[in-house]
């Protein structure tokens, strides 16, 4: 896959959105509720979020 003067695919920002999901649920396991826990949230938020926006301008 080449991205050199594309547009970025959204399923790109589905698979990071679930990989921060499982990075979080790790973090909160080990540490519980710290600030890279929340941190790692809003992550999935965002890209979340940007994966519907996305999918809304198709």
């Amino acid at each position: 896959m080449r991205l050199t003067g594309e547009e970025i695919p959204a399923i790109a920002f589905l698979i990071s959105s679930i990989g921060f999901v499982i990075l979080t649920f790790i973090q909160y396991r080990n540490y519980g509720k710290s600030f890279n826990t929340k941190f790692l949230f809003i992550m999935v938020i965002i890209f979340f979020i940007s994966y519907i926006i996305l999918l809304i301008q198709r």
